[in-house]
């Protein structure tokens, strides 16, 4: 008889707290309280511990001095770099997928890029993105390259320990993106070039990383006197 693997308490600290970090529960420089934790988990402290040293080996948690343990500060440099690399990665990674994507899972691509419009509509933020994602990880599902995607599975993963929550996507790019999508959904119906797909897909993803760096430049600055 099969038996469900039960996660042990260091296990199941980690992913309750790695989960609230990545879905902005805990924002960048969130103070972690190991004995509050430790109570709302219903564990000891040492589980609880254990799992922030992990999630500190994953760049998710840094120890600031008289603070302790505190949820990674957003890095700019980080984020920037990789989100360019991203954008090369999924691009060809989509062009070697469009070449045998099966016709009958475009309605699968719509659907997720109908569910980004009603998260956009109720500003669920976070929802957006999760579809965002599920969409990519369908363009690209079909590429044979084995390796290409386990780097970007690796490289969503950097992502999420360097982003800063809720200020990657504003929703005028949002609203852009998902245009993007349906032209994106077309061309892979059509089976237009790869290399007009590669070049589409990388574009879409350096057209957030604009959509940020423009919106910084926006921001007042401060003026030290």
């Amino acid at each position: 008889m099969n038996t469900l693997h039960k996660p042990s308490k260091q296990q199941y600290a980690y992913q309750v707290i790695r989960s609230r970090i990545l879905d902005g529960r805990y924002p960048p420089g969130h103070k972690l309280v190991i004995d509050q934790l430790a109570r709302e988990l219903q564990t000891s402290a040492i589980p609880v511990r254990e799992a922030i040293r992990q999630l500190e080996a994953d760049s998710l948690i840094s120890f600031k001095p008289y603070s302790g343990a505190i949820v990674t500060p957003f890095d700019e440099e980080a984020y920037l770099e990789t989100l360019s690399v991203l954008a090369v990665l999924e691009g060809f990674a989509t062009a070697e997928s469009s070449r045998t994507f099966p016709h009958e899972k475009l309605d699968e691509l719509r659907a997720y890029t109908k569910l980004m419009e009603e998260a956009l509509d109720s500003l669920d933020f976070s929802l957006f993105s999760n579809y965002n994602k599920e969409f990519h990880k369908l363009t690209y599902k079909y590429c044979s390259n084995q390796f290409l995607k386990e780097q970007i599975h690796s490289t969503w993963e950097r992502l999420g320990t360097v982003r800063k929550s809720g200020m990657t996507m504003k929703p005028s790019r949002m609203k852009r993106s998902i245009a993007e999508h349906y032209l994106l959904i077309e061309m892979i119906e059509k089976r237009e070039d790869p290399v007009r797909i590669e070049s589409f897909t990388r574009n879409h993803k350096l057209n957030t990383l604009k959509a940020f760096l423009e919106d910084k430049s926006s921001q007042p600055k401060t003026i030290n006197y």
